[in-house]
Formats: structure tokens, sequence, C-alpha cells
């Protein structure tokens, strides 16, 4: 038996079943085993062609550009000056060192610069653990609770500062704790933050599987950061699971990997659609949490991520007008 034939059979009982069924595997059944649905997915470890997806933005759009780690009014003028240098139409700033780290004017003056120029701002809850007193959330294994809120204490800071921002006008906010997922969606149904507050998890609470997402959009979450590893088929998993808008980084910091996926785009935006395309800096310096101390280095980061952007649309604009067909590939000189 060959290498190829255990890995694609690695039993008799599975050979069978797969010529059974006429070279298609089994979705349902593993042995006895029933799997369960999520949504209009039937789980499978096989892979298989990815479905493009019919969903789509509330205008009719595929795919809209989020550039992160958009701290202040000024990296926010960044993005809009560049944006226009590249003829390139941004839809989301997001930051993440937090409201806190924000004047209310720097606050109102990111919303009424989103406003004038049609970016949607997404502000990040400022408190969390591995910022806070304790120890465990910056020691090797305790680095999951980083994001997270600790007690009741900092559970109500969070709440406090988002009531807050609110009252100035925001409406999505940046969410890394599960728990305070569930109170904000909790205050909205009670009338205590406004109904139209988008509720955005953050790349560091990331849906890895389509039942992770399933939970956070159960919990009111209207757009979804993923892992930024997942395969195509993953994304197109996850993507059948959630009508949740999904965020994916196009290229990531090195904290999140420092991946690359520019070749991806076309396919992503078919089978994950509606899906954000985030544009972060792999090779760069962490802007959190961020001030005039990081300033120069904050711009030369933000004017690159937009120009990263205009090189990711100008990839998917040269791929849609591209017909590489089989017989082309075969006519194309060896190297």
């Amino acid at each position: 038996m060959s290498l190829l034939t255990r890995l694609v059979f690695p039993t008799e009982r599975t050979r069978v079943q797969y010529h059974e069924l006429g070279g298609v595997m089994s979705h349902h059944n593993i042995g006895d085993l029933v799997l369960p649905e999520i949504g209009e997915l039937v789980l499978s470890s096989s892979h298989r062609d990815c479905p493009t997806s019919s969903k789509s933005f509330p205008d009719g759009s595929r795919y809209r550009i989020e550039i992160p780690s958009i701290e202040t009014p000024d990296l926010m003028k960044i993005v809009i000056a560049e944006s226009k240098a590249h003829n390139l139409k941004i839809s989301r700033v997001s930051q993440g060192s937090g409201i806190w780290l924000l004047k209310d004017e720097e606050i109102t003056e990111m919303l009424d610069l989103g406003k004038a120029n049609d970016i949607e701002v997404c502000l990040f809850v400022g408190p969390r653990a591995e910022w806070d007193l304790g120890a465990q959330a910056t020691s090797p294994g305790g680095s999951a609770l980083a994001p997270s809120l600790r007690g009741t204490r900092q559970l109500t800071q969070a709440i406090r500062e988002l009531v807050h921002a609110c009252d100035l006008g925001l409406r999505c906010v940046l969410v890394a704790d599960l728990g305070l997922m569930m109170l904000i969606k909790q205050l909205k149904e009670r009338g205590d933050l406004p109904l139209d507050l988008k509720i955005k998890t953050s790349a560091v609470l990331p849906s890895s599987n389509p039942a992770s997402a399933k939970v956070f959009e159960d919990y009111g979450a209207t757009s979804l950061n993923v892992a930024a590893d997942l395969s195509i088929e993953d994304l197109s998993d996850l993507r059948k699971a959630v009508d949740a808008f999904i965020d994916l980084y196009i290229e990531s910091p090195d904290s999140l990997g420092g991946i690359l996926r520019y070749y991806d785009i076309p396919e992503i935006i078919r089978v994950a659609s509606p899906v954000y395309l985030k544009f972060g800096l792999r090779n760069s310096t962490s802007l959190y949490p961020f001030g005039d101390h990081l300033k120069s280095v904050g711009e030369g980061v933000t004017r690159e991520k937009v120009r990263r952007a205009a090189i990711g649309m100008e990839i998917l604009k040269n791929f849609q007008q591209t017909n590489l067909t089989v017989e082309k590939v075969s006519k194309l000189k060896s190297l």
C-alpha cells in the first residue's frame, strides 16, 4: 500500500464507504457516529469544493476594507489622506489601546471624521487583565487570560466606559471577553445601551471553528474576527454556520502570526462574503498602548497599512482581469 493510499484511506471500512458513495466521502457519518449540524453546515473532516457564499453586506457588496490599530484622530486623518491618494475605499478603522486612553474630544473627533468620510469607527473596551494588577495574565501559561476582564471590578469599569462612549456617539465596540459580550447583549435588550450598537469580537478572541463562531453570534456579536490562518475550507464552513460579518487579516502583525495572504483574497471573498479584509503589518512595532511616544512609528505604520491595502486591491483587480486556463498554463515556459 502506498503512502498516498494510507493517507487517503486509513481503514478498509473507509475505503468501502468511499467507493460505495461513487467517490464522494460521506459528510454525515464517521463509523456509527452521526455528526451534528451547525446552521447550514454538516460537519466533515474531508476536503471538498467550497461553495460561493450567497451572503453580502446590506448594500450588496461582498467585501470591505478595514485598517486596524488606528489609535487617534491624527492616525485616522492619515488613513483618510492615504486612501484618497491610492483611490481606495476604507470602510472601517478599529482601535486597540482602548476607549479609556482617548479623551472625550478625541473620541468625538474620530466619530466626526468617520461620519464625514463614511468610515465606521470601532473602539476597544479599555480594561483588560494583561494591564491590570495580577500576574497570571502575563505568565507563559496564562496568556489566554490577557484580554479578559478580571473580576466584577473590571466588568463594571468596562460597562461604565462603554455607556459613556455610547453617549458620545460610539456605535461599534471591540470586545475580548465573552462575559462582557453577554452583558452588552442584555443591556441592549433592556434599553441601557443603544440597540444599533455593533459588537465586534477582537482578534485576541478569535473564532477558529464554526461552533465558536455560532456561540459568539448567539451572544450578540455582529462582526467576527476569525483566526488569521484559517484555510479556505475552514472559512467556507464558518460562513455556512453564521450570518455575522467575518473579519480576516490579509496581513497580520507578528503577534498574530505575521501571515500574508494577498493571493488568497479572491477566494476569501468568494467563500466568506460578507468579509472585512484587514490589513495589518508584519515586522512592525506594536502600538499598544499608544501615545505620543510612538507617534512617528504609528504614522509610518498607518501609511504602510493603507499602501498594503492598495496592493491587495490591485491583486484582486488583476485576478479578475486574468483568464488563465489550463491550456494556457501548459504553454508557459518552464524556468
